[in-house]
């Protein structure tokens, strides 16, 4: 056989080892942007919302709440250090999955291995194919929280009329109260900051009642250490919200099914043995089963 030819023979298998290697190599990398890579690196990446008090609320390393000490628990359980990604809250939820889970902020800010605090919902998720939406670890409901004194119970939306309403700026909840009746309400209604903060002018005596969710209502209780009888959590079914409230859950790309059964089977162990409650129960808050 002449140089030439055993040359060319050589180039041939070369180039078929190398054909059948691409197959393994892609696979390969493929796991590696899964669970082994995050082992890999010994640091799970967690996503939460800045200013979401009392679930992740604070500034820089003093940033606590209930999804932080979550984010610990998930952590400490796959064996993994801990870094903490907070950031602002986009236009919607669909906004806030790209930038956090599937593709990152064009800043350069993200994407996290996990974002908590997702609504475990099958439309959000046919919304955006490309995350996977697991793992509810509570549920959250809104509720009217009103002193007792000023508005005894709430059964409809004209039982606000003509009180003083405080409602969270740019939520759900504020849009269907001063939408409430063709606007019915709007001129009774001050928005605050934050749903905490507008419990807390319930509190004060500030407003008669606020459209909150329960735990944004039971954190100004805990804070304040008020008195719990007189005041009251009412659910109040109106147009748009759902009367049951919705899941929280976790959110991780769509074809990262690894890393979620490691988080969900992490998130079953802080619930068995009774970790995921303390959790609420040091904040002052109620864990409602998903």
């Amino acid at each position: 056989m002449s140089d030439l030819t055993s040359h060319s023979r050589r180039r041939l298998l070369q180039a078929g080892a190398l054909a059948l290697a691409l197959p393994a190599m892609a696979l390969h990398a493929q796991e590696l942007e899964d669970l082994d890579k995050v082992r890999a690196a010994g640091t799970l990446k967690v996503a939460l919302y800045k200013d979401n008090g009392p679930y992740s609320d604070g500034k820089g390393e003093a940033i606590s709440g209930v999804d932080v000490a979550l984010a610990r628990g998930l952590a400490r359980e796959m064996g993994l250090g801990l870094q903490l990604l907070a950031f602002d809250a986009g236009e919607n939820m669909n906004d806030d999955l790209r930038n956090m889970v599937w593709r990152g902020h064009y800043l350069g800010y993200g994407p996290a291995d996990v974002m908590l605090h997702v609504p475990a919902d099958k439309f959000l998720m046919r919304q955006n194919p490309q995350v996977l939406l697991f793992g509810p670890y509570a549920r959250e409901t809104l509720v009217v929280f009103h002193d007792r004194q000023r508005l005894p119970e709430v059964r409809t939306g004209d039982d606000l009329a003509s009180l003083a309403l405080g409602a969270e700026r740019g939520s759900g909840a504020a849009s269907t109260l001063m939408g409430y009746r063709s606007g019915r309400l709007r001129d009774q209604v001050r928005i605050f900051n934050s749903g905490v903060q507008a419990a807390d002018a319930v509190l004060q005596g500030e407003v008669a009642a606020a459209y909150v969710t329960r735990a944004q209502a039971e954190t100004a209780l805990f804070r304040r250490q008020a008195d719990a009888a007189r005041f009251g959590l009412s659910q109040l079914g109106l147009p748009g919200l759902s009367d049951n409230g919705w899941p929280l859950g976790m959110a991780v790309k769509s074809s990262h099914r690894a890393l979620a059964t490691e988080l969900e089977a992490a998130l079953q162990r802080l619930r068995d043995k009774g970790e995921l409650l303390a959790m609420f129960r040091s904040q002052g808050l109620t864990l409602m089963a998903p």
